[in-house]
């Protein structure tokens, strides 16, 4: 097999070569911004001094180094290197790097097999892997940027460890900025604020912060340096990673509710306004704005669904970008409000025991009765109507007999639900008194 990490195009075509493929490391030691995995007391580090690899999952964002390390680690271990893609793979495909890996252990090489996007399998492609993993045909190393916990079948997640890929930070980037640099021997045309705006323009990924550079020297004129708005202008600001069905659509709105939950209506409006930049669909935020309401605030605040369900209709009214704003005041108003859970625990309480106590039937006072044989059955007997009661209140037992008086609702000392305590206080006082009669 030839030298991966060798080429043999001629010298002058190298140059041609894009920057990212030019600076890929050629050693473990190498590689930037994962630490924890190829640093001197990394977990690959360790595994390759043991000598000893076992079939992985790398999972992480795009531009981490996935299939760099992959390659790097067959290099290392003197592991033949066989690399497929998912998306363009089949099951006549995978026979085929079978069959040369189990070729190949004939003659005592082991097989390092790469698959990228290994999520995109279906579960009986997945399936086909296990036997070749167990039998050390090959070993696996996929690569997925979607949670394997959620996308491979978990025979596959149970014979294989998963590792995780960090996004570049600001460090780590900055450093591929340098090494492009020298390798360059050039300087970036970049002041200071322009050359920390490209870093938080790759979002994380370090691919894309070489490219984003390449296109910075395509662009620039001699002796021009650009601030951060002619940065802007040149490379066209590259858009967030985001998918709106994934990962970083559920982290972001998992931040967003939490962050209202928690009473910091900045940090709302921060993940809010990702959100938007992403492209979300400001509807689909409304929604969850009156999740809010009634999961976290409830009658707390009961103007809180209210305003939640008026900036839900404005965004519908309005439409982009005016209807932004709306979603916005209900965040922050959200945010600010009285916290409670009391309503959506008594909830919970009250379905448990709808579905543990079956169907019990109502006693027979508070039962309409129709018809004559209903009459006679005891239906409606003893009823008494609350408002003509003192105080308009009975405190006669609304729940079946069987089951006995039960306590969903238990409000908390806050907001509004302070006087909904008050009045539940006193009408438990006037049950009891009128109980004992």
């Amino acid at each position: 097999m030839s030298d991966l990490f060798s080429s043999h195009e001629p010298e002058a075509m190298t140059g041609k070569r894009p920057l990212a493929e030019r600076l890929r490391p050629k050693s473990l030691a190498e590689v930037s911004g994962q630490a924890h995995l190829t640093g001197p007391d990394g977990a690959l580090t360790r595994m390759i001094e043991a000598g000893s690899l076992g079939s992985m999952i790398f999972w992480g964002p795009p531009g981490t180094g996935k299939t760099t390390v992959a390659r790097l680690l067959a290099g290392e271990t003197g592991l033949a290197f066989e690399q497929i893609s998912a998306i363009f793979s089949g099951v006549a495909d995978l026979k085929k790097v079978f069959e040369s890996a189990r070729a190949r252990r004939m003659s005592g090489r082991q097989t390092l097999l790469f698959v990228d996007e290994i999520h995109r399998f279906n579960r009986a492609q997945q399936d086909s892997f296990l036997p070749v993993m167990e039998d050390g045909t090959v070993i696996l190393v996929g690569a997925t940027t979607e949670n394997p916990s959620f996308e491979l079948n978990a025979a596959l997640l149970s014979r294989a460890r998963v590792l995780t890929f960090q996004p570049h930070d600001e460090e780590s980037l900055g450093e591929l900025l340098k090494r492009a640099e020298a390798a360059e021997e050039k300087p970036l045309p970049l002041d200071e604020d322009a050359r920390l705006a490209m870093v938080r323009m790759a979002d994380g990924d370090g691919r894309a912060v070489l490219t984003l550079v390449e296109e910075v020297w395509r662009a620039a004129r001699s002796g021009e340096v650009f601030d951060t708005d002619g940065l802007i202008r040149v490379v066209q600001r590259r858009a967030p990673v985001y998918d709106k069905g994934q990962d970083g659509h559920y982290n972001l709105i998992s931040a967003l509710h939490k962050s209202v939950r928690g009473s910091d209506p900045d940090a709302a409006l921060y993940y809010l306004c990702r959100m938007f930049d992403a492209g979300e669909d400001p509807l689909y935020l409304g929604r969850r704005l009156v999740r809010m309401a009634v999961e976290d605030i409830g009658l707390a605040d009961p103007q809180a669904l209210v305003i939640a369900n008026a900036a839900k209709d404005a965004y519908d009214y309005l439409g982009s970008p005016e209807g932004e704003l709306a979603l916005a005041q209900a965040c922050v108003y959200l945010a600010t409000a009285p916290k409670s859970n009391g309503v959506y625990v008594a909830y919970k309480a009250a379905m448990r025991a709808a579905k543990e106590n079956g169907s019990l039937l109502p006693p027979k006072h508070i039962l309409n009765a129709p018809t004559k044989l209903m009459k006679t059955e005891g239906y409606g007997d003893g009823y008494r109507y609350d408002h003509d009661e003192p105080d308009a209140f009975s405190g006669q037992d609304y729940f079946p007999e069987k089951m006995g008086r039960k306590t969903f609702y238990d409000p908390p000392e806050r907001g509004f639900e302070r006087e909904i305590r008050k009045r539940l206080d006193w009408w438990d006082k006037l049950r009891k008194e009128r109980n004992r009669r």
